[in-house]
């Protein structure tokens, strides 16, 4: 009964955590991006911070105490219950070549819950291996986020100065169910998933130099819901079989081949525009209703993607491994945005990178302990500025620092992501990103006792 209370415990402050987080993880991030008014605005990275540090190895990368939703199939490979929040501050500097601005911006990115069914544990006890494993994790992130506030003034002739501003502000957010199960060297998994948010838009006209003149307001806004899913697969093979099983102290050398996928989704919009006019006056305020439309039903779909890598390891000393993912964002609609299929081109990323570790083993040194991380990466977004598409590239590194809590070693990952984007269209983008992430571990889940 102690036991159970303790589990029953753990589950429930777990639980609590993560309701109590949903608030601020769905706050705004207020990043002053352009970019950000295409599409369903700026996609999220689902690696976390250990994987990201990495260049996003997502579709291979396998590990015993941290979680990876990128595949799905990598979550039966856990032996420990990992409970991973993750935490991030952006430097964005964005604009034209003489004309650009400057943003410091942070939130939280996404707070996730994963398990081994069966505790490895327990086969110690019972002196017995078994060929089967399964993993299980409830993830909640952000899916896009939209923000961008840009303002531009311009002198007509019979107008004078004329101020425009475009606000943009909203995003959408996913909560995920993923299930995993390995069979010897191969592995299985499924994410199932639904997306939800709210997006919104203002465009307003000042008119300066005119006295007693009507400003143009308009503003439209939307809700997005919808269902998303995808499946991975894994094979990963120990190089090094016969070496490890002869010494149990050789490090295995072990290579590990991932794929991952989903087909087009679809998602439902409502949607609401609200056009006035507006004239100020001394101690009063005109305003003129132009147009107003609520409660408008429409579709999207968002893209099939897929994505395929490999990563060597060598024991825990190193790994190294490649990463492609590909998105068909030429089917993407939205009719709540007035985007139609097209609109948008197919994207895809290329990654590289990996860790090196000392001596994991290390008592007195603990830099010999820390994982030293770094990638690079290039990619093509779906979305384009005057027929072009926008690319991008970048750097990251970052370091798996062990810490003990709880009688239980978990993990600080600290990384570093630097890029550039869109250096060859008038707004380019040039940004910092600081990542946070805390991986708590406990192997006393699904634990049985043994009494004499």
């Amino acid at each position: 009964m102690k036991y159970w209370n303790t589990m029953h415990n753990k589950y429930l402050f777990l639980c609590l955590l993560m309701v109590s987080l949903l608030e601020v993880s769905l706050g705004q991030q207020n990043e002053n991006s352009p970019y950000s008014r295409l599409g369903i605005g700026e996609l999220s990275d689902m690696n976390f911070n250990n994987s990201r540090q990495m260049g996003g190895l997502g579709a291979s990368l396998l590990d015993a105490y941290h979680i990876n939703i990128v595949n799905p199939a990598s979550l039966s490979f856990l032996n420990a219950t990992a409970f991973d929040i993750g935490v991030f501050a952006k430097y964005n500097n964005i604009g034209e070549s003489d004309r650009r601005s400057s943003i410091w911006t942070g939130n939280i990115e996404y707070i996730s819950l994963g398990f081994p069914l069966k505790n490895p544990i327990n086969e110690l006890y019972d002196g017995s291996r078994s060929k089967t494993k399964l993993g299980m994790a409830f993830t909640l992130m952000p899916h896009s986020s939209v923000s961008y506030n840009i303002l531009s003034s311009t002198t007509e002739a019979g107008n004078g100065l004329v101020e425009r501003n475009y606000i943009g502000q909203g995003g959408s957010y996913k909560f995920l169910w993923s299930n995993s199960i390995k069979y010897n060297d191969f592995s299985f998994g499924i994410n199932a998933g639904y997306m939800f948010g709210n997006i919104s838009y203002e465009r307003n006209v000042n008119f300066a130099d005119l006295p007693f003149a009507y400003d143009n307001r308009f503003s439209a806004s939307y809700t997005l819901r919808g269902l998303l899913w995808s499946t991975g697969l894994m094979y990963t093979k120990v190089l090094n079989e016969k070496a490890t099983e002869k010494n149990k102290l050789t490090p295995a050398k072990r290579i590990s081949i991932g794929v991952h996928g989903n087909s087009t989704t679809g998602f439902s919009t409502n949607s609401s525009i609200f056009e006035t006019a507006v004239q100020t006056l001394i101690g009063a305020t005109n305003r003129d209703t132009i147009r107003e439309v609520s409660d408008v039903e429409g579709k999207g779909k968002l893209p099939a993607e897929f994505g395929a890598g490999f990563t060597y390891f060598n024991g825990e000393k190193y790994a190294f491994g490649v990463n492609y993912t590909f998105a068909a964002w030429s089917a993407y609609f939205n009719d709540a945005n007035q985007e139609k299929s097209g609109d948008m081109l197919d994207a895809f990323k290329l990654a590289a990178g990996g860790y090196y570790r000392p001596n994991y083993k290390s008592f007195d040194n603990f830099f010999d302990r820390v994982y030293y991380r770094y990638g690079v990466f290039y990619h093509a977004d779906p979305r384009q500025i005057q027929g072009e598409q926008i690319t991008g590239y970048g750097v990251s590194f970052g370091f798996g620092m062990p810490f003990v809590f709880q009688r239980k070693v978990s993990n600080v990952n600290l990384g570093v992501v630097g890029g550039l984007r869109g250096q060859q269209l008038p707004v380019s983008e040039k940004y910092f990103k600081v990542s946070l992430g805390v991986t708590f571990n406990d192997d006393e889940w699904f634990l049985k006792r043994k009494y004499n």
